[in-house]
């Protein structure tokens, strides 16, 4: 197969804090990492401009990169007009701080996109990620969307009917296998324009799953305890799930995509073991 694309790890998945994390990421040997940038010491109001510089030098320093933040407040999304004032201002300073960290990416979940485009949340949803998109692509950046709430199909009309490029995808094929039951590869194709990151996670689905119990309302520690638990589908290792990965990193490379596979693993009991196991078995592919 042979690619050229980046590997990269989500930090916060080792449980050190962020410099530590940052030491684990170059060790199992990722070329860049994702960092939460919603609370603690990533939240933008916490750090200086001179931290920043400081933190960039740091990563730079041991010879990485920042492939994306995440912004990610949970509840509804973008659904909800009472709070979507302060999450696309909070949205707006975790892509400042991207900018300062050396990325223009920042993935996020906005909710579930209604089937309808007259249900009275999709103009909702369009109004915020119209704002966002307007204020990413003003700087020449992104906001991610990661793909799983919904088919892949119904995740590009929606981009589809915004007003710029700056609304993006983040493509995480677990998700879609785990619990709309989409088919990713297709979703690479379906998504081509619009995908700026992605995620390297795999999964099964147990039984059919309805999305509104998963994403209806956000929250990523529930998200993982039910990836665990079994509760109509589960997050495993890398090539032990549904995910073809040949054809979905083929699927990349066909629609040509350069960006970062990024590992994310949310749920065991060893997640230094499967992220450095999970670094290997893409690398396995990038070489052949």
């Amino acid at each position: 197969m042979g690619f050229k694309n980046k590997i990269g790890v989500i930090s916060d998945s080792f449980g050190l804090g962020v410099k530590e994390g940052l030491k684990k990421a170059k060790e199992i040997g990722a070329d860049g990492v994702q960092i939460w940038a919603i609370a603690g010491e990533m939240e933008p109001d916490n750090l200086t401009a001179e931290d920043r510089k400081e933190l960039r030098n740091y990563i730079s320093g041991l010879g990485l990169e920042v492939s994306a933040l995440c912004a990610d407040y949970g509840g509804h999304g973008f659904k909800n007009p009472e709070e979507n004032g302060w999450k696309i201002e909070k949205s707006k300073q975790v892509l400042d701080l991207a900018f300062d960290l050396g990325t223009n990416i920042v993935t996020t979940h906005i909710g579930i996109i209604p089937e309808s485009s007259d249900d009275p949340e999709y103009a909702i949803m369009q109004q915020a990620c119209n704002e966002l998109a307007a204020y990413a692509s003003s700087r020449g950046g992104y906001f991610a969307i990661e793909t799983g709430p919904e088919p892949a199909e119904r995740l590009k009309k929606f981009l589809d009917s915004l007003d710029s490029k700056g609304a993006a995808v983040n493509f995480d094929p677990a998700n879609m296998v785990m619990v709309t039951g989409d088919d990713p590869v297709q979703g690479v194709y379906t998504l081509r324009d619009y995908i700026v990151h992605t995620h390297v996670k795999d999964g099964v689905r147990l039984r059919e799953v309805d999305p509104r119990d998963v994403y209806g309302v956000l929250d990523h520690e529930q998200i993982a305890v039910m990836a665990e638990g079994g509760a109509g589908f589960r997050e495993v290792p890398l090539g032990e799930g549904n995910v073809d990965f040949e054809a979905y990193f083929t699927a990349l490379q066909d629609i040509g995509y350069a960006g970062y596979l990024t590992v994310e693993r949310e749920v065991g009991e060893r997640p230094e073991n499967d992220i450095r196991a999970a670094v290997k078995f893409i690398q396995s592919y990038r070489h052949r």
